[in-house]
């Protein structure tokens, strides 16, 4: 009985974490995404917020920095399900993405997804937005005045991962949720616990 309780909390607790999620689909998502042969990950905006003053080029360089931890994480979560079979498309490795977006002078030269995709040479884009309540970290030195700031607070997120065709110009898949308390501190832990959520009802996905 107890095992059978544990169980409903489990399943009542991911409806009510996916329930909260604004999802969109264009009409021809799942044709355009399964169209895709070579798909690339942005770099995330990621936004951090601190209610101290503390310095601004320390505060731009976590984000940046968040960032590109994000984007790894993120990686490697698709680069496993496409190992499982779960994913058919090939994901560029995030060198050769980052290389060719430097290139571009971006994000200092904004682009249209559009363009990303020509910049990249990839049929979609997998582009992302973070915001943080406060820093995490897996283990990379923070300014001590982010920390000191909210160290003992919840931490909020709210993310919004979109999905946008080449081919078509054209946004196909949006997914925003807002959380808090329930994520991990890390990098790691903290995509890990959004992607099992988008994943159920990304296009990508077999």
């Amino acid at each position: 009985m107890k095992t059978i309780k544990k169980f409903t909390l489990i399943a009542l607790a991911a409806i009510l974490f996916s329930s909260c999620a604004k999802i969109y689909y264009s009409p021809d998502a799942y044709t355009l995404a399964h169209s895709h042969n070579i798909i690339a990950i942005v770099p995330p905006t990621v936004s951090i917020a601190v209610k101290k003053n503390i310095d601004a080029e320390a505060l731009r360089e976590q984000q940046k920095t968040v960032s590109i931890d994000f984007q790894k994480e993120m990686y490697s979560w698709l680069l496993q399900r496409k190992m499982q079979g779960k994913i058919s498309q090939e994901i560029q490795e995030i060198e050769t993405t980052n290389a060719k977006l430097s290139k571009a002078n971006y994000p200092e030269n904004p682009l249209t997804n559009a363009e990303l995709c020509e910049v990249l040479g990839v049929d979609g884009v997998l582009t992302s937005t973070f915001g943080l309540s406060k820093p995490v970290s897996d283990g990379a030195a923070i300014a001590e005045a982010i920390f000191s700031d909210s160290r003992s607070s919840t931490n909020e997120v709210h993310a919004s991962l979109s999905i946008s065709d080449y081919k078509n110009k054209k946004l196909i898949w949006n997914y925003d949720h807002k959380t808090s308390g329930s994520l991990g501190s890390s990098p790691s832990k903290l995509v890990d616990d959004i992607m099992k959520e988008a994943s159920l009802k990304m296009p990508y996905m077999n």
